[in-house]
């Protein structure tokens, strides 16, 4: 669990959304809450009262056009980061972040930046149990390569454990498995597939009808506000997560405790000796 004060961090990733929002509102493009953000929405209009992230997905033609122009949308403090925006970041999926914060996720996973919102791609899904399986698993394995790929190779010794993550290193460089991942991702095209994949690190559970279940973005209540969820929340989140309705027991609860935080201080300032202070 969590040793700090959550709601803070909430109301901060809340000033995110709504900006956000305001950009998708101003420039025409879509968005959706996903995954426990839409479980909030849902079931508590608002946050999951432990939950210490956000997610939102957009359309891959969206995405595509965020990054293009994510510089003159986002107002300061909040900007779009990706693979494609900054050489240096690890993931193979953006996050708006608020630059007059700090925060480092994990450490072997080093990236300095600000706290953000999750924002996934959306990209077409194979129809077919076996085809999705096949690009399910395609997926799987090229993620765990970067994951390989950050991983201090010698964390648990100088044995075998010590060769997959060398062997990745020889195998990948950091640009050329993120832009295979996303060649990956995009294999089906969103605007001729039957099916949409939400958000590809959720697996099979996350394919779903792109007209009935996906559909336009539709308002949903979030923490007083309006923000937009899918045209049938119910199906997309029974299919991934069974029975949302019903919250889990404390020992299935999931949050992230992150490394490093600093909800008042820009990371562009961030003070690398503080670390050795950091519990």
């Amino acid at each position: 669990m969590a040793v700090y004060d959550i709601r803070p961090l909430q109301l901060r990733l809340l000033d995110i959304l709504m900006a956000i929002d305001a950009m998708c509102r101003e420039h025409g493009l879509r968005y959706y809450l996903v995954d426990g953000s839409l479980i909030g929405a849902v079931r508590h209009k608002g946050f999951i009262p432990w939950d210490d992230d956000m997610d939102i997905a957009m359309p891959r033609e969206d995405y595509e056009r965020l990054i293009v122009h994510c510089r003159e949308w986002l107002p300061a403090p909040y900007e779009f980061v990706s693979f494609e925006t900054d050489s240096s970041y690890p993931l193979h999926f953006g996050k708006v972040q608020d630059a007059s914060t700090t925060l480092i996720e994990r450490p072997h996973l080093y990236y300095l930046g600000g706290v953000y919102v999750d924002v996934f791609p959306i990209d077409g899904a194979p129809e077919g149990r076996f085809r999705q399986c096949l690009y399910d698993l395609r997926y799987k394995y090229l993620k765990k390569g970067l994951y390989f790929l950050f991983r201090d190779p010698y964390r648990h010794g100088h044995g075998p454990s010590s060769w997959v993550p060398l062997l990745a290193r020889k195998m990948y460089t950091l640009p050329g498995l993120q832009a295979k991942i996303k060649r990956h991702m995009m294999k089906y095209d969103l605007r001729t597939s039957r099916l949409a994949a939400v958000n590809h690190n959720d697996g099979l559970g996350s394919m779903v009808d792109k007209e009935t279940v996906l559909g336009e973005p539709t308002p949903v209540e979030f923490e007083g506000k309006m923000v937009m969820g899918m045209r049938d929340n119910h199906s997309y989140l029974t299919k991934l997560f069974g029975d949302y309705m019903t919250p889990p027991p404390a020992d299935k609860i999931h949050q992230h405790n992150f490394f490093y935080m600093d909800l008042e201080h820009p990371y562009r300032e961030f003070d690398v000796a503080l670390l050795e202070q950091t519990p």
